[in-house]
């Protein structure tokens, strides 16, 4: 069996529209998904997905050089080639073998897998909103992009107040807590909360010094991404309680092997439709300590583009049994979503953060910067009131005057606005 053709087709993937109300300001490329088919002499067909504006691995240039006259099973193991390229070679190689793809990668230990809805960060509203909905969907927990900016104690109460006391929450704070002063002092009127059960990267990663004294002085599990600090430095000083980890095939395993030696959980966290879902699910089902619910934002896509969509139960999702991936990628969808271009731009826009003292900041509209612009200001922690909203370019010179403001070379601009009666 020789790889005989390479294709990739770009899909731009809906959000779904509550999704897409505050996607659309943040990570809009995130709907460009990158489907790759591969085909062998034999007739054959795998298919894999790359979020290539997100993924661990983008396809290199060229890949289809190193692919075509070789046996799937000569480089389904080299991560380099890219998510969706060895996504495609397992699925080619379960299907040669009649095998589902799990059997490629090790030893089976769980029928369902946990997996957990995803959301970025909201006003109250529609946290609430996204965690009703996660609940209808069969989830039991979300993963949730928490923010200094927001008034953090008033979205979980407005979230308590729509899902059952089973249904639990994971806050990241991607490190906008910035030290282990602001985080211990904050993260400690969170522990009131029973349904809020894990704290991911309060600060960043490399203080080891301040995520051991957050460790230390907070009841509640913290996850970090794996890597950083270095592993060693990680578990010997012991500054988390579990790990992210989403690599390829074999740094995967890598991983997922020295963390069963540490006896350290982790979740799996690759973003994508249920294509990339189905393939994490493989993965959950041979690494014992892949236990904390998986990441992979199925729930922010209008589509799976899988024939049979995937059901979840109870915050687990069945392990296909079927050869290969064991789906059916509905060509349907992949017409429909094909396009010539493979990244979107942000639409025109700045962030306006409002105190309830009527004190008013703007900030330039990308929220990856402000994720550092914030805590360097050294604005208030999850303050009581506090807001942060999307102002559009709606045409007006008010709105011009603040982006050009922004834009050129300041950060912010400060002024006081009455306060909402």
């Amino acid at each position: 069996m020789k790889i005989v053709d390479v294709e990739f087709i770009h899909l731009d993937v809906p959000f779904t529209p509550h999704t897409n109300q505050h996607m659309q300001y943040w990570l809009p490329h995130w709907r460009i998904s990158q489907i790759c088919k591969i085909t062998t002499d034999t007739g054959l067909v795998g298919w894999g997905e790359t979020l290539p504006n997100y993924t661990w691995a983008k396809v290199p240039p060229g890949v289809e050089e190193q692919l075509i006259g070789r046996h799937p099973a000569d480089v389904m193991w080299q991560d380099q080639l890219g998510a969706g390229v060895q996504m495609a070679l397992f699925d080619l190689m379960g299907k040669a073998v009649g095998a589902p793809v799990y059997k490629l990668l090790g030893s089976k230990v769980r029928d369902w897998c946990p997996i957990s809805w995803w959301a970025m960060d909201m006003p109250p509203q529609d946290w609430a909103i996204q965690c009703a909905e996660a609940v209808r969907q069969g989830y039991m927990s979300s993963k949730l992009k928490a923010r200094t900016w927001f008034d953090l104690h008033a979205a979980l109460q407005a979230v308590f107040d729509v899902v059952p006391p089973q249904f639990i929450l994971d806050l990241d704070f991607n490190a906008t807590l910035d030290n282990a002063a602001n985080a211990v002092r904050f993260l400690s009127t969170l522990e009131q909360y029973e349904q809020v059960a894990m704290f991911e990267s309060p600060i960043p990663q490399e203080d080891v010094a301040g995520n051991v004294q957050i460790r230390k002085r907070i009841d509640r599990p913290v996850a970090m991404h794996y890597g950083s600090p270095p592993i060693m430095t990680a578990l010997a000083h012991d500054v988390c309680d579990g790990f992210v980890v989403g690599q390829g095939a074999t740094a995967n395993r890598r991983q997922a092997l020295l963390l069963e030696q540490a006896n350290k959980p982790f979740w799996l966290q690759m973003v994508g439709t249920g294509v990339t879902t189905t393939w994490a699910a493989h993965c959950g089902a041979v690494y014992m300590q892949a236990k904390w619910p998986a990441i992979t934002c199925m729930n922010i896509y209008e589509s799976q583009l899988i024939t049979e969509p995937i059901q979840i139960r109870g915050g687990f999702m069945r392990v296909p049994e079927g050869p290969g991936l064991g789906i059916e990628i509905d060509m349907e969808l992949l017409e429909r979503y094909r396009v010539d271009y493979d990244f979107i731009p942000l639409p025109r826009h700045v962030y306006r953060y409002v105190r309830p003292n009527g004190e008013v900041t703007y900030y330039k509209g990308d929220k990856q910067k402000l994720h550092r612009t914030y805590p360097d200001d050294a604005q208030p922690v999850c303050e009581p009131g506090a807001t942060l909203d999307v102002v559009a370019d709606d045409g007006s010179a008010d709105f011009a005057e603040i982006f050009d403001a922004v834009e050129d070379g300041r950060t912010v601009v400060r002024r006081v606005e009455p306060v909402a009666a």
